[in-house]
């Protein structure tokens, strides 16, 4: 007996395919658009194919800002995961001691990207924040809008300190979910903590992981708010990364060819590598 198919769901999903439709696709086409054309003005616009991508390929400052961003993602990855698998690790289970952790350890998350680098701005400076104050009391020359390093590493605390709470969130579902009968075979087997956790939560955890390394990957290497607000992307270029050049060739300068063309690199750049954390990480189950 033949089944009937009612298409008249399709209507109720009509309206996401619009809104995609305008929220994405739309302005997609109109950066491919500027991205083959010299623009002067209004109407006045030259066809000049693949120019904007060379020029922009072959660009040190663009270079410059690609390794600085790689360097920035790969160091938020190589901290928050560990990290926050480690606070998922510690925090109770349950009762009201949970309920608060969980509270607390969410607040971050909560305060706007602004706002973040505002309290950093204030919290790391060496004559009243806390932080750099702290430091320079105890001995070390900080100050994060004369040096270069002190800058990035102040970057890269303010960002761990800001998302490592998801990454804990993530791993703590991913743990809450894990059945207690693994935890009581483990008991009888009188596995070690370690093993618990390489044989039990770890392979529990691994969709969760997928999820937060995607995530916090991308976010990391489309950051642009926290460091312009914290150090406007200096000293110098130091904390320059790709989304504030880009910022400064679209709006700044008006360059909107090779704006348009670098931001369809970067949009690639960032799906191509997603794509291969992603196989990656599940490359082990396919192979199951």
């Amino acid at each position: 007996m033949q089944k009937i198919q009612n298409n008249r769901a399709w209507w109720l999903v009509l309206p996401v395919f619009l809104l995609v439709a305008f929220s994405a696709l739309i302005p997609l086409m109109t950066v491919v658009n500027y991205s083959v054309q010299d623009i002067f003005g209004p109407g006045q616009a030259f066809f000049v194919g693949t120019e904007w991508f060379k020029e922009v390929l072959g660009d040190e400052r663009l270079q410059d800002s690609l390794i600085r961003q790689f360097m920035f993602s790969g160091a938020v990855l190589l901290i928050q995961i560990p990290l926050g698998i480690s606070v998922a690790l510690m925090m109770p289970k349950s009762g009201i001691k949970g309920s608060v952790c969980l509270i607390l350890i969410a607040i971050p998350l909560l305060i706007p990207w602004n706002v973040v680098g505002t309290i950093w701005q204030v919290f790391a400076r060496g004559d009243i924040g806390l932080f750099g104050w702290g430091l320079n009391e105890l001995g070390f020359d900080y100050n994060y809008t004369g040096d270069t390093v002190d800058a990035w590493l102040t970057v890269l605390l303010m960002d761990v300190w800001h998302w490592t709470p998801l990454v804990a969130l993530l791993c703590y579902s991913g743990l809450r979910a894990i059945p207690e009968a693994f935890y009581q075979a483990a008991e009888i087997d009188r596995a070690s903590k370690w093993a618990v956790f390489r044989y039990i939560q770890l392979p529990r955890l691994k969709s969760v992981l997928i999820i937060a390394v995607l995530l916090r990957f991308m976010d990391s290497f489309m950051i642009y708010t926290e460091p312009f607000v914290l150090t406007g992307g200096g000293p110098g270029s130091s904390t320059t990364f790709l989304s504030q050049t880009l910022t400064t060739m679209a709006i700044g300068q008006f360059d909107l060819g090779r704006a348009a063309a670098f931001s369809l690199i970067y949009f690639m750049i960032v799906l191509l590598i997603s794509w291969l954390f992603f196989t990656a990480i599940t490359q082990d189950d396919k192979e199951k």
